[in-house]
């Protein structure tokens, strides 16, 4: 399995994409498949994908974890694209989208006034708003996801959870801090993405607290309380790019001693 970070910033960073990812199950005999995981806030997901070499004719699950600007608008362009290529008859199969109930409601409503009709009349057909509930277990890329809610006080949020081929689990808590109630979800995690919105020394210029987030100090305690072997961290601020990978890593491996990466947009990584 593959990740690839496409981009790794807050909701307002103008140097670096959005947070989002893709989970590759690479086949040497047959097709890539592909689990995305959110789209960022517009259309440059699109040359994100291109510069990945990921076709939008190879993406058939698309997770989409809350209903932030950062994380919905670019589900919007790929809803218009897939749609358009489904049109042209080059686009096989069906393209899912995972999410709650109200998120799947408000992503229909926000296509249906901004895309054409003659895309949208595909919802419910060939694009399928498959609605999950806190708990609930999908087959995708051959691999269980369960899907958990992460008991936000803002928006309504899922994270979830992937068994992988070797029994492994990698898990996404979303971009706000991991909450207690989710511990049966998280706990035997391999790997752990967890959001970091700035350095701790650095809380009180960023503020991190107000807006529901936690430090680079705060996750890497977390995931040494549970054990976690993996912990990638994402949804930072944006001052520090050239730099935040050093920075990050040498706070962060004073509370943590699994292997901690601080990826740049467009990293990858062996799962």
């Amino acid at each position: 399995m593959k990740l690839t970070v496409f981009g790794t910033g807050n909701a307002s960073v103008t140097e670096c994409y959005n947070t989002c990812f893709m989970l590759t199950e690479e086949k040497n005999d047959c097709p890539d498949r592909h689990f995305m995981v959110d789209a960022g806030g517009g259309n440059r997901i699109l040359k994100i994908l291109k510069d990945a070499k990921i076709r939008l004719e190879d993406i058939h699950d698309l997770f989409v974890t809350h209903e932030h600007v950062d994380h919905v608008l670019g589900v919007i362009w790929l809803i218009r694209v897939i749609g358009e290529r489904i049109n042209k008859g080059s686009y096989e199969g069906d393209f899912h989208i995972y999410c709650h109930a109200q998120l799947a409601e408000k992503i229909q409503a926000i296509a249906n006034m901004t895309v054409q009709q003659k895309v949208c009349r595909h919802f419910g057909g060939r694009i399928i708003f498959d609605v999950v509930e806190d708990g609930d277990t999908r087959c995708i890329i051959g691999n269980e996801v369960t899907f958990f809610d992460i008991a936000s006080t803002k928006a309504k949020q899922f994270g979830f959870t992937m068994r992988l081929q070797d029994g492994r689990k990698f898990t996404c808590v979303g971009d706000e801090p991991y909450n207690e109630v989710n511990y049966e979800y998280v706990k035997g995690s391999s790997w752990l993405l967890h959001e970091a919105f700035c350095l701790y020394d650095e809380a009180d210029i960023f503020k991190p607290y107000e807006k529901h987030h936690s430090t680079v100090r705060e996750a890497c305690q977390l995931a040494e309380k549970m054990g976690i072997d993996t912990l990638l961290l994402y949804h930072t601020e944006e001052t520090h790019l050239k730099e935040r990978k050093r920075l990050y890593t040498e706070e962060g491996k004073q509370y943590y001693s699994g292997q901690l990466l601080v990826p740049d947009d467009m990293e990858s990584f062996e799962v």
